[in-house]
């Protein structure tokens, strides 16, 4: 049976992970796995670049730098499955082997715990003092977070993680229309805007939809008008084939668009005009982006 090899997609030998002054090769892999290398694992904790001859590069009960006997009794069974060694493919096609990221400071604790119990030898002494580097360098940022800025992944899984939210609120398979604008919202709308309700077409004029995509579609979620807008393309005639709310989910993405109405309408009921409303939607409400301003006394 072929073993399998993952790939590190992120990641290079010429940007690593910085602690302290410590320099440590990392990756994440093609299934998100972020990775310091063998070597530079070692050395961040103050051991040998390389493992004991023999030892480090197959799966062993327990990593080397933890199989002391005085150090059993601060490790943990979750540590131990843990320290597996990982073989990756770097992203030129060599193959190399690391540890999981996020095991580097519970490994420096298992030594800076022995250290305060007074268990550490004399000649393990010097680990716990490059335990200490290291967890004080990680004191206010996380290891993960420290991998995906260096790796470049940071970008990628933002992205990803607002692909989830997107996913949630639309989806690519339209519904058949139903009416989910109240006439309410549109006679307060155009209250706002000093303009007679209803209007004299039976087709709502096209800069009613600017104003909708302002006070509704991007107050929703991250990115919801953009993707609306690519799931909806505008036709020859410059109307819309469908509206934006028939690729809402009916699970998370329609009930808080009629939530939001909701919140809206009641809000527009309460402003005599449409200056009063955005200011007071900008503070309850901003756009996704949006930075959020601050009223001074003179504004008021």
């Amino acid at each position: 049976m072929n073993e399998k090899i993952l790939k590190a997609k992120f990641g290079s030998p010429d940007r690593p992970l910085k602690i302290g002054g410590i320099e440590i090769p990392c990756y994440v892999l093609e299934d998100g796995t972020r990775i310091l290398t063998q070597y530079g694992f070692y050395q961040a904790i103050g051991r040998s670049g390389k493992p004991a001859k023999g030892r480090g590069s197959s799966f062993e009960n327990i990593a080397p730098f933890l199989a002391l006997n005085n150090l059993k009794p601060f490790i943990n069974q979750d540590l131990i499955n843990s320290t597996k060694p990982i073989k990756f493919a770097t992203p030129k096609g060599a193959i190399a082997w690391g540890y999981r990221a996020e095991i580097l400071p519970m490994v420096c604790e298992v030594y800076l715990k022995a250290r305060d119990a007074n268990k550490l030898l004399k000649s393990q002494y010097k680990f716990a003092v490059a335990c200490d580097i290291i967890m004080r360098g990680l004191a206010h940022v996380g290891i993960i977070a420290l991998v995906d800025e260096v790796t470049g992944y940071q970008e990628i899984r933002d992205r990803l993680a607002l692909q989830e939210i997107l996913d949630k609120y639309l989806t690519d398979e339209w519904a058949k229309w139903t009416k989910t604008f109240p006439d309410d919202f549109y006679k307060e709308l155009f209250r706002l805007k000093n303009i007679d309700y209803p209007p004299r077409t039976s087709q709502k004029p096209m800069y009613i939809g600017h104003w909708t995509n302002d006070v509704v579609y991007t107050r929703l979620a991250p990115d919801i008008l953009k993707e609306l807008k690519e799931k909806n393309p505008r036709l020859p005639s410059g109307y819309r084939k469908r509206k934006y709310h028939q690729y809402f989910t009916r699970d998370i993405g329609h009930p808080t668009l009629k939530e939001l109405l909701s919140n809206l309408i009641f809000m527009m009921k309460g402003c005599t005009t449409w200056g009063d409303f955005k200011r007071r939607l900008n503070r309850a409400r901003p756009k996704y982006g949006d930075t959020i301003l601050i009223e001074f006394e003179e504004d008021k």
